[in-house]
C-alpha cells in the first residue's frame, strides 16, 4: 500500500462498495435481500472499505469473505461488472469466480458475440451446486423438505404426528435427513434449518397451549437436531422463516418492506424491512396472535383475556367453524382481521401486508375479501399502487423454503453479521436462525 492508499478512501470509493446488491445472490439464496440504496448496505461497504484499506484484510481474502454474496445476483452478473463494484481488479475476481464455478455454486456461459472481442462470460447460480434441508414442526406434525440453492423443492415429506414430542419428532426428522441424503448420492448438502411456533424462551408463553408445540420446554432442539441430522443446524420461529421464504421465492421479492401476516395453527408475524426480517431485541417480534383485541374476551393460555389467535387463526377456524360453518366463521373474524390489519399499518407503514401460511388459499381470499373496505391508515394513500392486502404467492411451501434458507445463508455467508455491526467483527448472521448454530 501507498502512503495515499493508507489515507481514508474518497467517499465515491466507499460508496462503490454499498454495491450490496451483492446480497441479492442466489448463491446464499438472499436473492434481493438488500437494496443498494439502503443505509445498512452503506454501512457494510463503509466496513468493508475500512477493512480493506487499514490492511485487516486483503483484496483476494476480501473477495472470499463476500465472494458468496458476490455472485452472481438473481439474474447473471458478468465477472468485469462485479469487479466494478467491488472495486477488486477483474483478475482477483475472475480467481474468485473460477474458485466457486470448481466448487460448483456457480456456472459461466457465453453470451452472443456483440462487435470485436470474445463475448463476455455470464454467471449464474448452479441450482444443483448444494442443498439443504427445510422443517417445519407443527401441533399437527412435521413438513420436510430438501431444497436446492435456487430454492426449488426437490424432495418433500409430511408426517402427521397429533401433537408430536421432541423425541419422536426428532428420531422422525434423523430418518428424514438420512432419506434425503440418499437422493443426493453424494451431492453436497449444507445444513438443516428448522421453523417452529414461538416464542422462545418466555415462561408464561414459551410452548404452552394449542397453538404451540407443549412438553418442549427445556428440551435442546439444536443440539438434538444436529445430532440426529449430522449437519449444521438452525431454527427460526415459523412466522419468521416463512417471512423470509416469501421474500426470497414470492410476491414478497417485489417489495423492500411489507408485512408478512402467518396464519398458521396461531397466527404471527414479521416486519420485512429493507429486505430483512426483522426480529426485535429478543428475537421475538411478531407474535401479534398475542394481542388482547377483545375486552373480557375468551381466555388464553398466555395468561391473557381477548387474544386475537383466539379468534383468528387454524386453531381458532377448527373450533368454531365445525359450530357455526365456514361462512359464518369468516363474518365473526373479518372485523378483528381487519383491525388488524389497520394496526400494522399505523404502527409499520408497509408498503404492502401478504397473509400467508397454513391456511388454504381459498380460505385467506375469502377472508381478504370480507375484510374490505379496509379501515383509514397511514396506508390508505392516493399514489397506492398496490394492494394494501394481498395473499402470499409461496403458499405452504414459503416456511419450508425460508427454513432451509437459514441454513443455506448460514453455511454460505458466516461473516453476514457485519452487516449490522459497522466496527465490530461478529459471527451471528441476523438472516440466518434466531438461535445459534449447533
Amino acid at each position: 500500500r501507498t502512503s495515499k492508499e493508507s489515507e481514508d478512501p474518497p467517499r465515491r470509493q466507499w460508496d462503490s462498495l454499498a454495491f450490496v446488491d451483492i446480497y441479492g445472490t442466489r448463491c446464499g439464496t438472499i436473492n434481493g435481500l438488500l437494496d443498494p440504496d439502503s443505509s445498512s448496505c452503506r454501512a457494510y461497504g463503509a466496513t468493508l472499505v475500512r477493512r480493506l484499506y487499514e490492511g485487516a484484510v486483503s483484496p483476494a481474502e476480501l473477495g472470499d469473505m463476500t465472494a458468496k454474496e458476490l455472485c452472481p445476483d438473481a439474474t447473471a452478473a458478468e465477472r468485469a461488472e462485479i469487479a466494478r463494484r467491488v472495486g477488486l481488479t477483474v483478475q482477483t475476481v475472475a480467481n474468485i469466480t473460477h474458485e466457486l464455478e470448481a466448487q460448483g455454486f456457480i456456472k459461466g456461459s457465453r453470451s452472443e458475440p456483440r462487435g470485436r472481442g470474445s463475448p463476455a462470460t455470464s454467471l449464474a447460480i448452479n441450482p444443483s451446486g448444494a442443498h439443504a434441508i427445510g422443517v417445519h414442526v407443527t401441533p399437527r406434525g412435521l413438513e420436510a423438505a430438501l431444497v436446492d440453492l435456487a430454492g426449488s423443492i426437490i424432495a418433500r415429506e409430511h408426517r402427521a404426528l397429533e401433537r408430536p414430542g421432541p423425541d419422536q419428532t426428532m428420531t422422525e426428522i434423523g430418518r428424514l435427513a438420512k432419506q434425503f441424503g440418499g437422493k443426493l448420492k453424494g451431492k453436497r448438502m449444507l445444513g438443516i434449518g428448522m421453523a417452529m411456533p414461538g416464542p422462545f424462551d418466555v415462561d408464561s408463553m414459551s410452548f404452552v397451549g394449542p397453538t404451540t408445540l407443549e412438553g418442549w420446554r427445556g428440551f435442546p432442539v439444536l443440539e438434538r437436531l444436529n445430532r440426529v441430522s449430522g449437519l449444521p443446524a438452525f431454527i427460526e420461529v415459523d412466522h419468521a422463516a416463512a417471512a423470509l421464504g416469501e421474500r426470497l421465492h414470492g410476491a414478497g421479492k417485489a417489495f423492500r418492506d411489507f408485512y408478512f401476516l402467518y396464519f398458521g395453527v396461531g397466527l404471527g408475524g414479521c416486519m420485512v424491512h429493507e429486505g430483512l426480517p426483522w426480529r426485535g431485541s429478543h428475537r421475538n417480534a411478531g407474535e401479534i396472535g398475542h394481542l388482547p383485541l377483545v375486552p373480557n374476551g375468551e381466555p388464553c393460555p398466555c395468561g391473557n383475556r381477548g387474544c386475537l389467535e383466539r379468534y383468528l387463526s387454524l386453531e381458532a377456524y377448527g373450533r368454531r367453524a365445525t359450530a357455526i360453518g365456514r361462512e359464518a366463521w369468516i363474518s365473526e373474524a373479518a372485523p378483528l382481521f381487519r383491525n388488524a390489519v389497520a394496526a400494522i399499518e399505523n404502527l409499520f407503514d408497509p408498503e404492502t401486508i401478504i397473509v400467508g401460511g397454513l391456511a388454504d388459499s381459498g380460505l385467506l381470499d375469502d377472508l381478504i375479501a370480507a375484510a374490505q373496505p379496509l379501515p383509514n391508515s397511514v396506508s390508505q394513500r392516493a399514489d397506492r399502487e398496490v394492494p394494501r392486502l394481498m395473499r402470499a404467492d409461496s403458499g405452504q411451501d414459503g416456511v419450508l423454503r425460508g427454513a432451509a434458507a437459514l441454513a443455506i445463508a448460514g453455511v454460505l455467508s458466516p461473516r453476514f453479521g457485519l452487516l449490522f455491526a459497522e466496527g465490530e467483527r461478529t459471527e451471528r448472521d441476523p438472516i440466518i436462525a434466531g438461535r445459534q448454530v449447533a
